[in-house]
């Protein structure tokens, strides 16, 4: 489907990508090659988005939480990371998507930390998608990075307690100078922010597809943008 296709689009999407392990569950396969699997439809979602002039896309592609998994699905995950920016940047740069890791990079091992870093710097001025993709990232651990920033620079005279506004603390976060989530989709059925852009999704419309995500498509992204554009969205109003 094309712009003109639907009635009103989200400025901003956010996707938790989840069901890769279900995925490989099912096809009696190891959880890497589920995680692996489900960067294969990713591509074109991106190039979808782009497309169709959305401008900004987050994905959820690694929690704080998930360190708690094996140490073999961590250390694919990990591999996954560096696998996937060799084979993608270039066309990423090349389209002028401008890629913003949310998360704590310090916490990362050096070949992905390093990854990362070169990434965001290579498209820092590219002027197409807004990418962002959320690494070793909690939506809690980032109010409370905002709260310490905030109260240092009170400690230190640079702002005033009553002058910390909403946008005085959105302007601490990893997405700070970026719309709101419009659009919230989970893939898998299961239906919960899991720690999530818990700011950022505020008066976001959650999508719960049944779709594993190695199976969810550019249709299915078009029906849930096209569910989107059916809600009554009234900001707490009537």
């Amino acid at each position: 489907m094309q712009r003109s296709d639907f009635p009103a689009l989200p400025a901003h999407v956010g996707i938790i990508m989840d069901g890769n392990g279900r995925w490989a569950k099912q096809h009696k396969l190891a959880v890497a090659l589920g995680h692996r699997q489900g960067t294969e439809n990713l591509r074109e979602i991106i190039r979808h988005t782009d497309d169709l002039g959305i401008g900004a896309l987050s994905l959820y592609a690694f929690s704080t939480e998930n360190w708690r998994r094996s140490p073999e699905e961590v250390a694919a995950l990990m591999q996954l990371i560096l696998d996937y920016f060799a084979s993608e940047i270039d066309e990423l740069d090349e389209k002028q998507v401008r890629i913003t890791i949310l998360g704590d990079k310090e916490g990362l091992p050096e070949k992905q930390r390093e990854t990362l870093r070169r990434a965001e710097e290579r498209t820092a001025d590219n002027t197409g998608l807004r990418l962002n993709i959320a690494i070793n990232y909690g939506g809690r651990d980032e109010l409370v990075r905002a709260a310490r920033q905030l109260a240092a620079a009170a400690r230190e005279g640079r702002i005033r307690p009553e002058e910390i506004t909403e946008e005085v603390l959105a302007g601490q976060l990893w997405t700070r100078g970026q719309p709101d989530v419009d659009l919230l989709i989970r893939t898998s059925g299961e239906m919960r922010l899991s720690n999530f852009l818990l700011w950022q999704c505020a008066y976001a419309e959650f999508i719960f597809p049944e779709k594993l995500w190695p199976d969810f498509g550019v249709a299915d992204y078009d029906a849930a943008l096209a569910a989107y554009a059916r809600r009554n969205r009234r900001f707490g109003g009537r």
